[in-house]
């Protein structure tokens, strides 16, 4: 099973995502464990995941997760439209495209 973690400043809004990406999935089949953190909780977390999507809000961490990372692990930053608008299923595939650098 594919992990993907999601992560913003609190994980509130990101956690109202990720039930939105996690029920589209379950309704496709597709078998992936999604979950959201803070920021804070990144370096006890992301070596659970084969892949990591940042909210919008933290895109300007991005350079400094691929670097904690060691490129182990594709990083990618949600679409501001998509967040905004809570889009499960457009987040969904773009998390899937990243897992599938992995």
């Amino acid at each position: 099973m594919k992990k993907l973690m999601l992560m913003c400043n609190a994980g509130m809004s990101t956690s109202v995502l990720v039930r939105k990406m996690q029920n589209i999935a379950d309704e496709k089949g597709i078998a992936i464990d999604i979950w959201a953190i803070s920021e804070i909780d990144f370096e006890k977390n992301w070596r659970l995941a084969d892949a990591i999507l940042l909210g919008p809000q933290v895109s300007y961490m991005q350079d400094k997760v691929s670097e904690a990372v060691e490129g182990s692990i594709p990083v990618g930053v949600i679409a501001i439209v998509d967040y905004g608008r809570m889009d499960g299923e457009k987040v969904l595939a773009q998390g899937l495209a990243l897992l599938e650098e992995e």
